[in-house]
């Protein structure tokens, strides 16, 4: 296993390199190579950000994500990628490094939570992160068409589109017209074993396992993971700490 270099200070506040190391961490010692991208929406070599290179790696690519959540949850933002000069770079094409499946909670957005910029994330967003066609073919041309490395599954703490889940799962509520397929969809996570809080909570993790699993068996993904060109995996923010923890 490999821990996450931690690639920014944390400006002097205790505890953060420990947090770190703990942040998205236990990534698997992962293949180097970066699958090349095959359609014209990539355009020429990858750019360069304002702080080096752009992550060709899964690993490269988690260890930046981590070091992004540490200046968003320590309030030491840089809002980068957001020049004149980056602006018009990404007329030229886009070089996304990961690929964030997150939910459609309006707490909860990729670029911020991770301190990421204009080209730097490719974010699909659902409603506690259900897959379907749609969500599958956007996560599929991030991959194959722009060769990116990482797909990350964010689940994330008071999911309402989990919590609406566990209540139907419970009889306790029925949903209108396309909310049913959302707690469909959920449903497998639910353990009746838990009570109503905790039920909630552990749905919203177990919710992201079984996304993860089901991307990863994907045949366009599974080939590159085997290859070692691609990582897809699981992690889930804390809306009372702002900290994205990565989920086995």
């Amino acid at each position: 296993m490999s821990v996450l270099a931690e690639r920014h200070p944390a400006d002097g506040i205790p505890g953060r390199r420990a947090l770190v190391r703990s942040a998205l961490t236990g990534a698997v010692a992962l293949g180097a190579g970066l699958v090349s991208g095959g359609g014209s929406t990539g355009g020429g070599a990858p750019r360069t950000g304002a702080y080096g290179p752009r992550p060709g790696t899964p690993e490269a690519a988690l260890s930046e994500l981590a070091a992004g959540n540490i200046r968003w949850r320590t309030f030491h933002e840089r809002h980068p990628d957001a020049t004149r000069t980056v602006r018009q770079a990404l007329v030229g094409g886009q070089h996304p490094f990961a690929v964030i499946l997150g939910c459609v909670d309006s707490r909860v957005p990729p670029e911020l939570v991770f301190d990421q910029g204009l080209g730097d994330l490719m974010t699909v967003r659902s409603a506690g992160e259900v897959l379907d066609d749609a969500v599958l073919g956007s996560i599929a041309f991030g991959v194959v068409e722009l060769g990116i490395p990482l797909v990350v599954v964010l689940g994330h703490q008071s999911c309402g589109a989990v919590t609406a889940a566990v209540r139907a799962a419970e009889g306790l509520e029925q949903l209108p017209g396309h909310l049913r397929y959302l707690a469909q969809q959920i449903r497998p996570a639910v353990d009746r074993r838990l009570r109503r809080d905790a039920r909630v909570d552990a749905a919203v993790t177990q919710n992201v396992r079984l996304v993860r699993s089901r991307l990863a068996a994907e045949p366009d993904l599974a080939a590159r993971i085997e290859a070692g060109s691609l990582a897809v995996v699981g992690a889930r923010y804390e809306l009372t700490s702002q900290r994205v923890r990565r989920i086995r």
